[in-house]
């Protein structure tokens, strides 16, 4: 990924990609989001600050849910789709989704128990993971959840026996890794054979698959039902061609099993993982684009395979919640860096040190991820220089924007705006230092609501024991 190396561009109206829908400057300068001014949002709530666009993020799921249900209706089949919690799920986004027609894959205890206390019915509920406790399947089974994705042999049996202690009958897929390997960061690329999710399509030294012993054990336990097979690929994939050879291989497995057993499993999920704009002039990837191409190379592996096509389902997280978000900081302390001899004659870098950092988006630190920042309280026209926003850990490494454009006059005070971080910001902050994590303030049609509190000193504290 490329640098945010675009000069600071204050004039007033609509920003565009990569920020929310509806943000726009004021002729001072200053950024609104959902009809709201930042200043104001400083005020009230003070920083960091994560600030989601909620009409965004609801027309981002509309998108999807319209998109994928056309696409799949114009070949005899039904879509699904599911928003992916892990990217950023508290209690006023679940109820979002479902309000829009979307159904919510979980992973955990708290997805799913958060997912159900907003009142999301458990048939609209996925469970995911790798490494469920009894506590998470037995929830999941008691909520009546739509489906249980299973991630490995083992799992099998621990599923059918909860569900037999609970005299049910438990919904499942069997999740396979299709050895696809698509996205960006290896840390997010799920479907290759070297990592920890799923259950290998291939057979080794002539034996039966990984893949297929979990599907014939699931048809062994009448305690499970076989609703589905799942796969997912990894994540910022800005292209369908993943998406098609997922496709043909589940697709394959899935004739494999009908002709082995005479079980044609009715439903294919392909995950998720479609990218999103995070610098200016990048391109995101469009719901109607994807969900014809993927309409498409359903209908070919179904043709190939001799079989019917199936109901399909979707798990789109970053890119309904991404775009949707920004974080706001205060800027401290600024100061001016000799860059090393290597570079041209008296070159520097500045410096911008934040009230936040590494604690509240991890993502530039774990992945090397690239984001774009700007100055939304004032207008300036001083020239654009390099520099890098940092936050205020004590990590050499606590850096939040790598390399971006911003005005050589900043100063402390200054309220600046990292964009795209409405996924995996929130969903992956931690308390390092011993900072608070910061709260979540949703912003439509001039109002502003707090929708996931700020924690405080006394927060931590009330954890410690000593």
């Amino acid at each position: 990924m490329t640098a945010s190396l675009t000069e600071p561009d204050a004039r007033p109206g609509p920003l565009g990609l990569p920020w929310p829908a509806t943000a726009s400057r004021t002729a001072e300068g200053a950024l609104a989001v959902g009809g709201v001014g930042v200043h104001d949002l400083a005020a009230r709530f003070g920083t960091p600050l994560y600030v989601v666009d909620e009409a965004d993020m609801r027309a981002r799921a509309r998108a999807f849910r319209d998109a994928f249900t056309a696409a799949f209706a114009d070949v005899g089949a039904h879509a699904e789709v599911y928003y992916a919690g892990k990217a950023f799920l508290c209690r006023a986004v679940a109820r979002w989704m479902t309000q829009e027609g979307l159904r919510i894959d979980t992973a955990t205890l708290g997805e799913l128990t958060t997912a159900l206390s907003a009142g999301v019915p458990g048939a609209q509920i996925g469970l995911h993971g790798n490494n469920k406790s009894d506590e998470e399947i037995e929830l999941a089974l008691r909520s009546g959840v739509g489906r249980i994705v299973l991630d490995s042999e083992p799992e099998v049996t621990r599923v059918a026996d909860a569900a037999a202690r609970l005299g049910g009958r438990a919904p499942v897929m069997v999740r396979v890794t299709t050895g696809v390997h698509a996205g960006g960061h290896e840390f997010i690329s799920t479907a290759h054979e070297d990592q920890k999710f799923g259950l290998s399509l291939h057979a080794h030294d002539g034996e039966t698959s990984p893949a297929m012993r979990a599907l014939l054990a699931v048809l062994a336990r009448e305690e499970l039902d076989l609703v589905g097979l799942h796969s997912h690929i990894g994540s910022q994939i800005l292209d369908a061609a993943g998406f098609d050879a997922a496709a043909g291989a589940v697709m394959a497995l899935r004739a494999d099993l009908a002709a082995r057993t005479g079980v044609l499993v009715g439903e294919v999920d392909l995950g998720g993982g479609f990218g999103v704009a995070y610098l200016p002039g990048e391109v995101e990837l469009e719901p109607e684009r994807i969900a014809k191409e993927t309409a498409g190379a359903v209908v070919r592996a179904a043709q190939e395979t001799g079989t019917s096509v199936p109901d399909v389902s979707f798990e789109p997280g970053r890119s309904i919640a991404g775009p949707a978000g920004l974080t706001l900081y205060t800027v401290g302390t600024v100061k001016e860096v000799a860059l090393p001899a290597t570079s041209p004659d008296g070159a520097t870098r500045l410096y911008v040190s934040v009230d936040g950092g590494m604690s509240d988006n991890i993502r530039t630190a774990l992945y090397d991820a690239r984001y774009h920042a700007e100055v939304v309280g004032r207008a300036s026209r001083a020239p654009g220089v390099l520099a890098r926003v940092v936050g205020k850990h004590c990590e050499s490494g606590d850096v939040v924007v790598h390399d971006v454009l911003l005005p050589g006059d900043m100063r402390a005070g200054d309220l600046l705006a990292v964009a795209t971080t409405g996924a995996y910001g929130r969903s992956m902050a931690s308390q390092y230092n011993l900072v608070p994590r910061p709260g979540v303030v949703a912003v439509r049609d001039g109002v502003a609501t707090p929708i996931v509190r700020r924690e405080t000193v006394e927060d931590l504290l009330a954890l410690d024991l000593g």
